[in-house]
């Protein structure tokens, strides 16, 4: 890393110093790929306990990051991401043994087969190669992100937001110190030195190559960017306008548990619920309470007609509200007509992220869980578990909206490809 103390570089300087850290990363990933699953755990499991040792080391560099955002005024759910405690140091230690748990994702035979000629076939899953990953705010998606590259067998080119430079420059650290301690090219996780945005575009133009596939991190405007841009595959979405639907057969106090956790535990997570649509049918027993359990807990709410009668605090919903990624203790809510009318809205003006549906008709469920086309489905829990952690896979590098290769979460598996190898016994094609 000596060559790469470019923080005030010149952009001459600064394209040579990236071109020549993607060419030690793809350099770096070939060792990788052949790596054993104890080589890579012992490396991860080294990172994560020196988290826990630069505990008081973190949460300096993180005051430091928080003063700067402060002073630029930076949005309370911003804030938010960006803040480590002593909880959320231990966490992330945690989430690299988790990780490192995992079963190894690297050349597990996923399907195989026999040719009447007798030649047997097998897909075998192999690494992606060197996954460029750009991030704002959240500090721990460095040390998500590269250790579920490392598990994946993926060389990593971390772009930390300026926001989150102390933090996550001490972060890599201590993943660099891992790979050193396990006999690993430190270059398989590598974090761009500099707040030059010059760095970002350099990255989507692909590192002259060096790059296999972008995983972008952030807010609208930057992963809208990424898409346009990148002149290599991208694992994104957009935004996150999750949508809990409120059936008329709900039951009362299971949706208000549902409602108030998926909308207020983090404001400014892409699960939390953006829009409550309530059943017409259902709103004489249903919308008062869940609109003053939300008042109550200091939730703005902005309604359609309906809604707004409920309550002088209840703002009036505009058309933008349907396609707002609040990121804060906002909702809006609307009576819709049941759940076909439910879907019609979350198809409409849905991001195809996470959408819920609370109801005790099985019927009901299983329509909205088979015709709602979005990444993740849920039936009677919190969108909040929209979360790699949570469905087990130790972690996740984002969630990805799209149709091709990887959905909903992106943990080690998604971070995988496969190839085909062919075993015969002399057989020539006729």
């Amino acid at each position: 890393m000596e060559s790469l103390h470019i923080i005030d570089a010149k952009p001459a300087d600064l394209d040579a110093d990236l071109l020549a850290l993607g060419q030690k990363a793809r350099k770096a990933a070939r060792k990788l790929a052949l790596a054993s699953p104890e080589q890579k755990n012992s490396a991860l499991f080294a990172a994560a306990a020196l988290l826990r040792e630069k505990t008081t080391e973190l949460l300096a560099a993180n005051a430091q990051d928080m003063t700067q955002a402060r002073a630029k005024n930076l949005p309370a759910a911003s804030l938010d991401r960006l803040s480590l405690n002593e909880t959320r140091i231990a966490s992330m230690a945690q989430s690299l043994e988790d990780i490192a748990a995992l079963p190894d994702p690297v050349g597990r035979v996923l399907e195989r087969f026999d040719r009447p000629n007798g030649l047997r076939i097998e897909r075998v899953a192999t690494p992606l190669g060197v996954v460029g990953v750009i991030f704002e705010s959240r500090p721990n998606v460095t040390a998500d992100a590269g250790a579920l590259c490392l598990k994946a067998g993926n060389a990593a080119i971390l772009r930390a937001g300026s926001e989150s430079f102390h933090s996550s420059r001490l972060i890599h650290s201590c993943l660099v110190e891992g790979l050193r301690e396990a006999g690993l090219p430190e270059d398989c996780i590598a974090l761009i030195p500099t707040r030059d945005r010059a760095a970002v575009g350099a990255m989507l133009a692909g590192l002259n190559g060096a790059i296999d596939v972008i995983v972008p991190r952030g807010g609208k405007s930057l992963v809208a960017r990424v898409q346009a841009e990148a002149r290599v595959p991208v694992f994104a979405h957009l935004e996150g306008i999750v949508h809990v639907y409120v059936d008329g057969d709900a039951d009362l106090a299971k949706a208000e548990k549902i409602l108030l956790n998926a909308k207020l535990r983090r404001t400014g997570i892409c699960g939390a619920a953006e829009t409550l649509l309530i059943d017409r049918a259902g709103a004489g027993r249903l919308l008062a309470p869940l609109v003053e359990a939300l008042l109550a807990n200091k939730c703005e709410v902005r309604g359609d007609e309906a809604t707004l009668a409920v309550d002088d605090r209840v703002k009036k919903a505009s058309e933008e509200d349907w396609t707002t990624e609040y990121l804060d203790a906002i909702i809006a809510v609307k009576l819709v007509d049941g759940v076909e009318g439910a879907i019609d809205h979350v198809e409409t003006y849905g991001s195809h992220h996470t959408d819920c549906i609370v109801t005790e008709n099985l019927g009901h469920a299983e329509k909205f869980l088979r015709e709602v086309d979005s990444a993740i489905v849920i039936h009677n829990a919190s969108t909040q578990f929209a979360d790699g952690g949570e469905f087990g896979f130790g972690a996740e590098i984002g969630i990805a909206t799209g149709r091709m290769h990887a959905r909903g979460p992106v943990g080690v598996a998604q971070l995988t490809s496969f190839k085909y190898v062919v075993h015969g016994a002399g057989q020539t094609r006729p």
